[in-house]
Formats: structure tokens, C-alpha cells, sequence
């Protein structure tokens, strides 16, 4: 395989966000990290019901809010004008018990909500605890051009990986100058995988399967037929890394990521109600 020649026909675009100390009082419906979500006034919080390792009570628990960004911002560094190009997209997640996507019953843990018209900060739910109500920090972007993974690759084009492959692929991509960053938070484009390609999972997950355990369960007919149909199906959304600033640090897992994914047509349809999260970490 010729990568060198191959892996520019994969590429897609991407935007990465920064994130830095807010300078001075951020306007409603601004890009950020943490604070308080802008939403409308009919706004209900997302709960997601469950238990943790500290609490092992089934309660509903708040979401935390991640990040917003303003869509008009996004819209000029977005070349396949798959995002909205107004209002702002809204990203939360279960903190507490971080749940890692592979098991239908994760549904809810994570929500993307999109919000047009008039906004307003949002007020904390009482029952939010102090440690998941997250700093503000101020989103910075910029846009850049992508090239997947090697287990993207491969199911895109249809081509079974082997050892010797993915030598000559991680050589080809660097001669590219696409890097592999320890550390990066984007929208769209290729995410960068810590373990393995994401969307088959979110695929089977679809359809019901629990991927918590081996695999062997799910039919190698359907999983070989859906590998490569997923790749081009499900698009990553947003990928957030590890945030840090001063004292405070939001890593999850061990080094790990969250993945938020949908599907192109739901994306095109704006249904964010249908992303799903997963998590990776080494």
C-alpha cells in the first residue's frame, strides 16, 4: 500500500480548541471551556441516572457542562460546512461516574445540545457538586487539515491491516507532517485513537450490543460488514484531552480522551440528540 500517495485522499478538516484564562468577562454565547452553559429560558439541565465507585446509590445525576462554541466562529474554519453555521453547540457529560460508551445503558451520559436565539448564563443545579461545576476558560481556534489513524485507515479503504503495514503507514504519515499530538482537543476531522477504531463500536452500540466484554457474541458476518460502513458514517463531533490551568486538571481515565460521535445524517439533520460518547485512555 502506498500510503504516501493514499493518505491525502482521507483527509478532512479540522478545528482545534485551546484553551486559555479568559481575559476579562466572556460575552454570552462565546467559545469556552467550563463556566456556566448560555442555554435559552425553557432550558431543563440533563440529569443521567446511576451509580458510582464513590456512591454506589442509582440516583439521577447532573451532567457537568464541558464547552460551548459559537457556531458563527466555527463556521469559516469548517470547509465541508458540516456544523451550524449560528447559535452554539453545547457538549456535557456525567463526570462522576465517567462512563466509558460501551454499554446501551450509557445512553444520556453525555448530551450535545444546539441552541439558537436568545441565551442566558444558566444557574447550576443544586444538586451539580462543586467539583464538576468546571472553570471558565476561553476557547481558542484554529482550523487545520487532518489524516485519520491507521485504524481508520484501513476499514475506510477497504485494506486488512497487518504489523509491517502499520510501520510503513506511521512513517508515511509523519513524512506528511501530520503529527501525533500528546495532547489536543478538536471538532470534526479524524480523532486521534488511543486504543482502537471507535466506529464500529458505536455501530454495534447502535444496534444494541454490550461491548464491555469479548466480543465473540456479536456475529464476525455482521461486524466484518459493518467495519467499513461505520468509518464512513459516524463522524467525530468533538474530541476533548486533558484540560489543565494552574491547579486544576480535567483528565479522564488514565491520560485518556472523550469522543463525541454522530452520525453524518444526523449530523446533517441536526440531531444532536444522537451522539454517543465513548472514552479511550492508555
Amino acid at each position: 500500500m502506498d500510503w504516501k500517495n493514499i493518505l491525502p485522499q482521507l483527509y478532512r478538516g479540522r478545528i482545534d480548541s485551546r484553551f486559555v484564562p479568559a481575559q476579562g468577562k466572556l460575552a454570552v454565547g462565546a467559545s469556552k471551556f467550563g463556566g456556566r452553559p448560555d442555554v435559552p429560558a425553557d432550558f431543563v439541565w440533563p440529569v443521567f441516572e446511576t451509580d458510582t465507585r464513590e456512591d454506589d446509590q442509582v440516583k439521577e445525576r447532573p451532567l457537568a457542562f464541558l464547552a460551548q462554541f459559537d457556531c458563527a466562529q466555527l463556521a469559516p474554519l469548517d470547509p465541508e460546512g458540516l456544523l451550524p453555521k449560528e447559535g452554539v453547540l453545547s457538549f456535557f457529560y456525567e463526570l462522576e461516574s465517567q462512563r466509558w460508551g460501551y454499554d446501551p445503558k450509557d445512553a444520556g451520559c453525555a448530551r450535545v445540545f444546539w441552541f439558537e436565539g436568545p441565551l442566558a448564563p444558566a444557574e447550576f443545579p443544586a444538586e451539580l457538586e462543586e467539583d464538576f461545576r468546571l472553570p471558565e476558560m476561553a476557547a481558542q481556534l484554529s482550523g487545520a487539515t487532518d489524516a485519520p489513524d491507521f485504524q481508520d485507515a484501513c476499514p475506510a479503504l477497504e485494506y486488512p491491516w497487518t504489523a509491517n503495514d502499520y510501520r510503513i503507514f506511521d512513517q508515511a504519515r509523519r513524512e506528511l507532517g501530520m503529527d501525533y499530538p500528546a495532547n489536543r482537543s478538536q471538532l470534526l476531522g479524524w480523532p486521534d485513537i488511543i486504543q482502537n477504531n471507535m466506529t464500529l463500536q458505536c455501530e454495534l452500540i447502535s444496534r444494541g450490543y454490550y461491548l464491555g466484554g469479548s466480543w465473540e457474541k456479536i456475529p464476525l458476518e455482521e461486524r466484518s460488514a459493518l467495519r467499513t460502513p461505520s468509518v464512513r458514517d459516524w463522524q467525530l463531533l468533538f474530541q476533548l484531552d486533558t484540560v489543565e490551568n494552574g491547579d486544576f486538571e480535567l483528565m479522564f481515565g488514565d491520560c485518556g480522551r472523550i469522543y463525541f460521535y454522530i452520525r453524518r445524517e444526523d449530523l446533517a439533520q441536526r440531531r444532536f440528540d444522537r451522539v454517543w460518547l465513548i472514552q479511550q485512555c492508555s
